[in-house]
């Protein structure tokens, strides 16, 4: 690593080095648009339940009600629709992702302009839920329109860091927002903990206890994102035995579907808050703050449950086995020992079937021992999500460095030329 960063300033690597710099200065603009104000509206202070984890992407802009409150999570959330209707579910989609360049850049644009009428609509109701109907309808058309302009101008930038800087552009804005909540979170915790405490001792031991954690997490997202089955995998053209030979591997991530499972059962527990917000039914609102929110116990299995099907749901959904059987038979690959076609489905979904399971319960337990630590020392709700977030973030980290590395050997190596 340290390797790495010295090549960086050497004079030869000065385009790394401007790519670097465009990066943070965007990065840095992100930073600056979420601490402006939308006129008129007035900072959320309680606790948004499901939605903590948004605006924890959202650099903290959707209790802010910045300009960038919606960040890129509408974007997200299409590009999550627009993937599984490529499944067999909608033949045009299918039909798209079957077309190669051209069929990539119609899914991106549809895509594109998808997240940008879920940003709308968004934009349109959290307000109204936040805040009540104290506003205008025209008013809160106005602020949808804002923040739809603030999710497109995020959009743009991610495109220019893709294009001028070092990493996946929006992958990098759902990390600096992020990043931009954990100082506040931290004395938030601290301010919790310590100040007025009966115990001091005890209180101190929390706090640490709590820090922790948050080196716990990040040790165990970078060791769980490193880790995969290699399935070894031989050609009939070719001989790994032979001089100069390579093993061929097909290799399999232990956490596939990433933090997809937390986003998506987080909306799902969150479709009932929602709808009592329209029903405004005191029982209704009675028995969801009781069996359905995820701080009961209840709710809270509930939620770990979902975490761990929508894991297996969507990693089943991203590695088709029969996909990677065909196309491993029709580049003359199989597997040794195991039989082209059926068998080899029958294979893969089994390994993979079993690497997924520990990728779900770590996952789950991610999600849950902020949630559970929380409960146990009494702390507020907007700090209970460090551990997805921390997924996320570590997760963009690791693949931003890899690029950084891959440029810099590629660099070197055109130098020795």
């Amino acid at each position: 690593m340290f390797a790495t960063f010295k090549q960086i300033f050497r004079s030869s690597n000065k385009d790394l080095r401007a790519r670097i710099l465009f990066t943070l200065g965007v990065l840095f603009i992100f930073a600056l648009g979420n601490s402006i104000t939308i006129p008129g509206m007035n900072v959320i202070t309680g606790d948004i339940g499901f939605l903590e984890l948004f605006n924890a992407m959202s650099g903290g802009g959707l209790k802010q009600f910045s300009i960038f409150a919606l960040g890129v999570m509408p974007y997200i959330t299409a590009s999550i629709i627009i993937q599984i209707l490529q499944m067999d579910i909608i033949p045009y989609f299918k039909e798209l992702k079957e077309m190669g360049e051209e069929g990539r850049r119609k899914i991106a644009k549809i895509t594109r302009y998808s997240g940008l009428a879920i940003a709308f609509i968004q934009g349109f109701f959290y307000p109204m839920m936040f805040l009540g109907k104290t506003q205008e309808p025209m008013m809160y058309f106005k602020i949808a329109i804002i923040l739809t302009a603030g999710t497109a101008f995020l959009l743009w930038l991610g495109d220019e860091i893709t294009n001028k800087g070092i990493g996946n552009g929006v992958s990098l804005i759902i990390m600096a927002g992020i990043v931009n909540t954990l100082p506040s979170m931290f004395v938030t915790a601290f301010q919790s903990l310590i100040p007025n405490a009966n115990n001091e001792v005890l209180a101190w031991a929390k706090f640490i206890i709590f820090i922790l954690l948050y080196v716990f997490i990040v040790v165990g997202v970078i060791w769980v994102e490193q880790a995969e089955r290699r399935i070894p995998i031989q050609y009939s053209n070719r001989s790994s035995s032979s001089y100069g030979g390579q093993q061929t591997f097909l290799p399999l991530k232990l956490n596939s579907a990433n933090v997809m499972p937390v986003i998506i059962a987080s909306v799902i527990m969150g479709i009932p808050s929602i709808l009592a917000y329209f029903i405004k039914n005191a029982k209704v609102i009675s028995f969801l703050n009781n069996y359905l929110s995820t701080s009961k116990p209840v709710g809270f299995v509930i939620y770990i449950i979902l975490i761990i099907v929508f894991t297996y749901i969507y990693t089943f959904l991203t590695i088709n086995p029969e996909e990677l059987s065909k196309n491993l038979n029709k580049n003359g690959g199989y597997i040794p020992g195991i039989r082209p076609g059926t068998e080899t489905k029958k294979y893969i979904s089994k390994v993979l079937g079993r690497i997924t399971f520990m990728g779900a319960l770590f996952i789950a337990l991610l999600a849950a021992i902020p949630t559970i630590f929380t409960a146990l020392t009494g702390l507020p709700e907007t700090i209970k999500l460090g551990g997805t977030s921390m997924l996320i973030a570590v997760g963009v980290l690791l693949e931003t460095y890899k690029q950084l590395e891959s440029s810099v050997a590629s660099r070197n190596y055109s130098n020795r030329r």
